[in-house]
C-alpha cells in the first residue's frame, strides 16, 4: 500500500502523521507532497520515504496512491492562502485514492453536522482509519 500525506504551510500536521504511521508500520511506503518545500522538509524529516512540492507533483503522485491523507483544504480549490491550486484540488477529488481528511476549519467555511474535536484527536482518528486500512490489505495477501 502506499499512502500519500498532503500538506502545506508549514507541515506540521502531515510530519506528525507520518511520524506515527511510521512508527506503527516501518515498511509502508509514505510519500510526502506539499505546497511547498519548506513543508516536505518537516514531513521527510518524519520518515517520508519520498517527498516532492508544487503542482505537477501533486497531480502526477496522487494517481499511484492507495490512500491520501490531509486536511481538507486539499480539496478546495485557491486554500491555504491561495497555496493550493484548482488543478491540485481536482487532481485529488478525482484520485481513485480513498481520501481521509481531516475537517480542520478555515473562515470561509462552515462544516454543518461535524464536531469541534481537537486536532490530535482528528489525527488518532485518521490513523486508526489508516491502520485498518494496512490490516486489511495485508489480510488480503495472505
Amino acid at each position: 500500500m502506499k499512502l500519500c500525506v498532503i500538506d502545506g504551510m508549514g507541515g506540521k500536521i502531515g510530519a506528525q502523521i507520518i511520524s506515527q504511521v511510521r512508527e506503527m508500520f516501518p515498511d509502508l511506503e509514505i510519500y510526502a507532497l506539499a505546497t511547498n518545500a519548506v513543508a516536505v522538509h518537516q514531513m521527510m524529516k518524519s520518515g517520508a520515504n519520498r517527498g516532492a512540492s508544487g503542482e505537477n507533483a501533486i497531480i502526477h503522485t496522487v494517481r499511484e496512491v492507495d490512500a491520501i491523507i490531509g486536511p481538507l483544504a486539499i480539496v478546495i480549490p485557491n486554500s491555504m492562502m491561495g497555496e493550493l491550486t484548482p488543478g491540485m484540488a481536482e487532481a485529488i477529488s478525482s484520485s481513485r485514492a480513498h481520501k481521509i481528511l481531516l475537517p480542520l476549519t478555515y473562515p470561509q467555511f462552515t462544516l454543518i453536522g461535524v464536531e469541534q474535536v481537537p486536532l490530535p484527536h482528528l489525527m488518532e482518528t485518521a490513523i486508526k482509519i489508516i491502520k485498518q486500512m494496512i490490516e486489511s490489505e495485508e489480510e488480503k495477501n495472505v
